[in-house]
């Protein structure tokens, strides 16, 4: 039993690199406020589980192990990126907010990330975080890690990252991030847009007004409670983005795997 747990120690460790570069490029757990200990220990447990419902390979530590190793990291680290990339629509969508509210000036250091993010950013990606975890969300993410086995076998030595379907599919879910982001803040960017339209004929037709020293407290006066109205869509909008990114993920894991 030993002997056959010492051989199947390469395919173990080759599950263990990609789960742990999905650990670190994925969203929530890639954060700096999970412990690093923490993501190895989880790593190691799941990729041990992993190794055991996985039909065994005959896997040898050789030359091309170490093409192996340098696959599994892109694999993990390529399908957490394009699942990060699309979660950040809550961040855009904040930025458009910060525009049309003013709190653009007063970025803050975002403490999972060590970025600067926007003020409304954080707050809104805050949210999302905590419906992520409580639509289970982050299992079905470790169901991609698990499920993409399925797609990407241990053996394939390459990926083809060089076809042009690949990178049409990035871009795509590029823009659907952007789209996405536009649809959460345009309820409140459109409402404030025709505030600027009403201050506007106001200076021209009050010329003593300053509209600068009005404008700032009428966009909160405004902006705030519309945003508090507009937060149920807001959800709707999140959980369309999350069927988006697995659905990204997905796609991303046939292609890689050649399917």
């Amino acid at each position: 039993m030993n002997i056959e747990w010492i051989n199947q120690l390469p395919v173990y460790l080759l599950v263990l690199i990609r789960v742990l570069a999905f650990f670190t490029s994925m969203p929530l757990f890639s954060y700096r406020n999970v412990p690093n200990h923490f993501k190895v220990g989880l790593g190691a447990f799941f990729a041990f589980i992993i190794v055991f419902t996985l039909d065994a390979p005959d896997i040898s530590i050789d030359s091309t192990y170490f093409l192996l190793i340098f696959k599994e990291m892109l694999v993990g680290l390529s399908i957490g990126l394009l699942a990060g990339i699309m979660i950040y629509a809550v961040q855009v969508a904040g930025m458009f907010l910060d525009i049309a509210l003013g709190f653009l000036v007063a970025n803050v250091i975002d403490p999972q990330t060590g970025a600067q993010s926007p003020l409304m950013g954080g707050f809104l990606y805050m949210f999302t975080l905590l419906f992520l975890l409580a639509v289970d969300g982050h299992h079905l993410i470790m169901d991609g890690i698990y499920y993409s086995y399925e797609f990407i076998s241990l053996q394939q030595l390459t990926l083809p990252f060089g076809e042009e379907e690949i990178a049409k599919h990035v871009l795509n879910a590029f823009g659907t991030m952007f789209t996405i982001s536009f649809q959460m803040a345009f309820p409140v960017v459109g409402c404030l847009f025709l505030t600027d339209v009403a201050l506007g004929m106001m200076s021209r037709a009050v010329p003593q007004m300053n509209v600068f020293v009005v404008g700032l407290p009428l966009k909160l006066f405004v902006g705030l409670p519309l945003l508090a109205v507009i937060l149920p869509g807001f959800f709707m909008a999140v959980d369309h983005l999350f069927d988006e990114m697995f659905d990204a993920m997905r796609t991303l894991m046939q292609m890689l795997g050649g399917a």
